[in-house]
């Protein structure tokens, strides 16, 4: 008997109990499908938030306020004092090295912008940037301009409309050239529109903002406090490291930090977002290896125990080969193809829900690409190939021992 003929025996086998392979295979079915499905998302993620620091440029730093906090009487209260704006337009004016600098504030998420009888819902948000804003954060304009220097520095009443606010309230695109919107009473002039980038979650990112001129989201503010965070793109050929170290130097000098005492504000490289997310990957695949381990060691134990019963129901059979010159290691790699089989059809089927069942996760968090895990198609078949040696070696190993003479006496 080859191997050939041992591996239609198995297929025969399979195909004998059909419902019993069904039955087992559904259960690596799972295994791999919480295997591959996860992993799958996981990617998905990943190459959304590399694919917009690619677009952002791995070659920008931003500083920020310190978010350092401490409790005191139950309550969180801040160490630093919060930037302010003028603190990073002395940054912008004093600051050395070549670089292009976005200096950026926070209106408000919740605003609801108008335009004659039509207007959005009210989880818009406002965003207040400089003529180098939008280059910064990786963002196009498709149709119309950016901001001039002039605009900026007098807080002009103009904006720049995401896609998704765009389609709210400017259906026709011939409508560009004499567009308004109001936001609380006051009339902006739009003067572009940017291309649909999707967002990462449910908050519309910048298909659902309106950038205006930081300084007139300074005059909205009614002087209260809002956020402010500065970018600065260093371009090629300067060393990162250094213009960092400048900008510390610079930003402690505005500061007035003590010497010895830590910075009253952060510094943070593009770079270290997309290692925090490898890190928050690699934990996720622990955690997808965990419960897929978990139902694989179940789908294990009941494939050896089908096994075990296919065994002791095919004693006589496994007789007759033996008295026809069978060998012992024929007879054992007969019952492991039919283990390995029997997990090869669970975990096909598995891949290919997993990749379904991942890319539709992905999607609903509303990252928009399809993704092929190869390698983790790769790793789920060979995963199901060990199940099925493992699980498969005790009853074949048994089977392979078996006495000839007592076989065919068997009932």
């Amino acid at each position: 008997m080859d191997l050939a003929e041992n591996i239609r025996e198995g297929l025969k086998s399979i195909k004998a109990n059909l419902l019993r392979t069904v039955l087992t295979a559904l259960i690596i079915t799972f295994g791999i499908t919480a295997l591959v499905g996860i992993l799958t998302a996981i990617d998905g993620i990943q190459y959304s938030v590399t694919d917009n620091l690619a677009d952002v440029g791995l070659r920008n730093f931003d500083i920020r306020n310190k978010r350092t906090s401490q409790i005191q009487g139950g309550r969180s209260q801040r160490v630093y004092e919060d930037l302010k704006l003028h603190q990073f337009e002395e940054f912008s004016e004093l600051y050395s090295i070549q670089s292009n600098i976005s200096i950026e504030t926070s209106l408000t998420g919740i605003a609801e912008i108008k335009r004659g009888s039509l207007k959005t819902n009210p989880n818009v948000r406002i965003t207040g940037g400089n003529e180098q804003t939008l280059a910064l954060q990786g963002l196009e304009i498709i149709r119309g301009r950016n901001f001039s220097g002039l605009e900026v520095q007098n807080g002009s009443n103009v904006a720049i409309l995401g896609a998704t606010v765009w389609n709210k309230l400017l259906n026709s695109p011939d409508s560009l050239d004499d567009a308004e919107i109001t936001y609380r009473g006051t009339r902006y002039k739009v003067i572009g529109l940017l291309e649909e980038k999707g967002s990462f979650g449910r908050g519309g990112g910048p298909d659902n903002t309106v950038f205006l001129p930081y300084k007139n989201t300074m005059n909205q503010a009614d002087g209260r406090s809002i956020p402010a965070s500065m970018i600065v793109g260093i371009p090629e050929g300067v060393d990162m490291d250094i213009a960092m170290g400048e900008a510390t130097l610079l930003m402690r000098k505005i500061r007035r930090d003590p010497v010895g005492r830590e910075d009253s504000f952060e510094i943070n490289q593009s770079q270290s977002v997309a290692e925090t997310m490898e890190e928050i990957s690699s934990r996720l695949r622990i955690g997808g290896f965990t419960v897929s381990f978990i139902t694989l060691l179940g789908a294990c134990i009941a494939l050896m125990n089908i096994m075990l019963v296919t065994v002791t129901e095919r004693t006589r059979e496994i007789g007759i080969r033996k008295a026809l010159g069978a060998t012992t290691m024929r007879i054992r790699q007969q019952f492991l193809i039919e283990a390995i089989v029997i997990c090869l059809l669970g975990g096909i089927a598995g891949v290919l829900l997993g990749i379904l069942a991942g890319n539709l996760t992905a999607r609903l968090m509303d990252i928009n690409r399809i993704v092929i895990p190869w390698v983790w198609m790769f790793v789920g078949i060979v995963v199901c190939v060990v199940v099925g040696l493992i699980s498969g070696y005790y009853p074949a190993s048994k089977a392979s021992r078996m006495d000839p003479i007592e076989s065919l006496r068997f009932e």
